[in-house]
């Protein structure tokens, strides 16, 4: 019932720097200097997503520089061992790439960032090419989102079907992402549905209600 929610291509970055396979470290950590990035996807010669260099791949190269892990962190950190001593992005890089499609929602790319624990996430097409990257960052932005065309949306994707006149009149306010439905019900079970519902359009940080049922003394 909610109006579309926006998607992943409403908020990526669309200019983004990306290295080869065959990019070599120091090639690496100079485009992340130059784009001011912690990390770049690898992509093949058609532009396909191979994988993701991060700083945290790098870091072991200078982490195990001058030492000599005992045997409990050799077993314990293979991985980083194994980074510590490699020169390309096709032997630096994490493999396959966590990525998302632009027309994936942001509550989805969201949930993915959560559960991978990573930043970003590059965004490919059908045929996995790079398209954008989106952050973090990126996904707040939804909640910069006015607050009347919040109030608008609730009031025509939610209010419309949900409280309809005569019985029902229900006003919206929205103040700094906040709604607030002021008014008369003709059915106090619909505010749970109601609660769920504003919830889901995108911007809202929280959801009030001062509300009444028909017949009772004006307040």
């Amino acid at each position: 019932m909610p109006g579309a929610p926006h998607n992943v291509r409403d908020v990526m970055t669309r200019d983004v720097a990306a290295v080869g396979r065959d990019a070599v470290f120091k090639d690496i950590v100079r485009t992340m200097q130059d784009r001011k990035v912690s990390a770049l996807p690898v992509v093949d010669g058609g532009g396909r997503v191979l994988g993701v260099v991060s700083e945290a791949d790098l870091l072991p190269k200078e982490e195990f520089r001058d030492s000599d892990p005992d045997r409990y962190t050799q077993l314990r950190r293979l991985s980083d061992l194994a980074k510590a001593g490699s020169v390309t992005a096709d032997e630096l890089m994490t493999s396959p790439a966590l990525t998302v499609t632009a027309d994936a929602t942001l509550a989805q790319a969201a949930r993915t960032l959560a559960r991978a624990r990573v930043k970003r996430l590059p965004v490919v097409n059908e045929a996995g090419r790079l398209e954008g990257i989106v952050s973090r960052t990126d996904l707040l932005k939804v909640f910069l989102r006015d607050d009347e065309e919040i109030a608008e949306e609730v009031r025509r994707e939610v209010v419309a079907h949900l409280f309809q006149a005569p019985r029902s009149v229900v006003w919206v306010e929205v103040r700094d992402g906040v709604v607030r439905l002021r008014g008369r019900l003709r059915d106090p079970s619909l505010v749970p549905v109601a609660a769920r519902l504003v919830r889901a359009v995108e911007g809202v940080v929280d959801v009030g209600f001062e509300l009444d049922e028909p017949g009772s003394p004006a307040g």
